[in-house]
Formats: structure tokens, C-alpha cells, sequence
């Protein structure tokens, strides 16, 4: 992993700062858009997190989806299982294979803002993670800060200050997922309100 956690950003450790920031910076919007329109659980949906942080993507998906998350922050794993353990499962660990032969095939598999603090040589792991992980047709959503040609100074400010130090373009992003998935698409959103930009794939088995 390559991120900064010390000086100020270090505060973003703690779950309830890090989740106020988050809904500072437009979080629940996000969390619909992906949910909604990328996302797109059915009924009894099987969905794995992969970098769950504290699940607050789980107040947006319908109680029927069997949801388990993955995270090796004991404080952002407490946290979510406070608030959604009662309909989801958690573990406080780094997800391998040898954790992924214990578990059912996933119609779903997520990593959201988990990327860009991760070196190549990890996400590409995590991709084939994931590959594993899915049933046929299945499918993997990531979403994470992107560099882009144009963007609002301010977003390109904001996200060059990001704890993550692996920042990529969408090509960046596209060609780390590619070498496990025959299907990769990607969506730029140029955020508004306190500019930002995200790239979401969706990578298809």
C-alpha cells in the first residue's frame, strides 16, 4: 500500500472524520450514482467489497443483497459492523486466495476509492482477485480519483493532495484491470460541488 497517513492525514484514519469529509466532499451523490448506474443489484444480488472502509455504500443497496466486506483497518471494520452488521458480513483482513477458497462465487464485486493508494503490482492482484471471486458474467466496479486533460484546477489540486499515492489517467486505471477481464469500460465524472473527478470502470468476466 502507498498512501500518506501522517501530519493531517493521519485524522483520516479515525471513521466518523473520515466519513464527514466524505459527505463534505459529496459522497452520498456518489454512492447513488454508483449504485444506480453502475452497480445495479438485483434481489439476493451477492456483492464483495474489497476495501470496504466502513460500508456507507451499504446504505444505498437493498437489505436483500448478501454483502461481505473486506478491510485490514480494525477501527473502519468496527465501525461498519456498529452500524451494518445486523445484514452484512465482515472481516478485518487482506483478501487472498486462500481467504477467497472459503467463499461462494460473487455476482458483484466492488473496490471503491481503494485503487489509487495501491502500486501496480497489488491492483493487478487484485483484479485476478476479484476475477476469481465472480460467477460467470459477473462484474467488478472500481471507482477512484482520476488525472485527466482539462479538469478544474481545483479537482486536480485536491486529488494530487490525496492520501493515495497511485493517482492514475484512465488509461492508467483501464490497463491494470485489462489483463484480467476480456471488457473494460470507463465513465469520467467531473464533480461539481467541490470539484473533483472520478473514473469508474466496470470490468466485465
Amino acid at each position: 500500500m502507498s498512501q500518506i497517513t501522517s501530519g493531517i492525514r493521519a485524522t483520516l484514519s479515525h471513521p466518523r472524520v473520515y466519513d464527514k469529509l466524505q459527505n463534505i466532499m459529496g459522497a452520498q451523490a456518489v454512492r447513488r450514482d454508483l449504485v444506480d448506474n453502475f452497480i445495479r443489484p438485483q434481489a439476493g444480488c451477492r456483492i464483495l467489497d474489497i476495501g470496504c472502509g466502513t460500508a456507507e455504500i451499504l446504505a444505498f443497496l437493498p437489505e436483500t443483497v448478501q454483502y461481505r466486506g473486506y478491510d485490514i483497518s480494525q477501527r473502519y471494520i468496527g465501525a461498519a459492523r456498529k452500524r451494518f452488521g445486523h445484514h452484512a458480513h465482515f472481516e478485518c483482513k487482506q483478501l487472498d486466495r486462500v481467504e477467497l477458497e472459503k467463499l461462494p462465487r460473487f455476482d458483484v464485486v466492488i473496490a471503491l476509492g481503494v485503487l489509487h493508494h495501491l502500486d501496480d503490482p497489488v491492483v493487478i492482484e487484485i483484479f485476478s482477485l476479484a476475477r476469481a471471486a465472480l460467477v460467470e458474467g459477473g462484474r467488478v466496479i472500481t471507482i477512484d480519483p482520476c488525472l485527466a486533460p482539462g479538469q478544474n484546477a481545483i479537482a486536480r489540486h485536491l486529488i494530487l493532495r490525496d492520501r493515495g499515492q497511485n493517482v492514475r489517467t484512465q488509461d492508467g486505471y483501464r490497463n491494470l484491470a485489462a489483463g484480467s477481464f476480456s471488457r473494460v469500460d470507463g465513465t469520467l465524472r467531473h464533480r461539481k460541488w467541490i470539484p473533483y473527478t472520478h473514473w469508474i470502470m466496470e470490468c466485465v468476466v
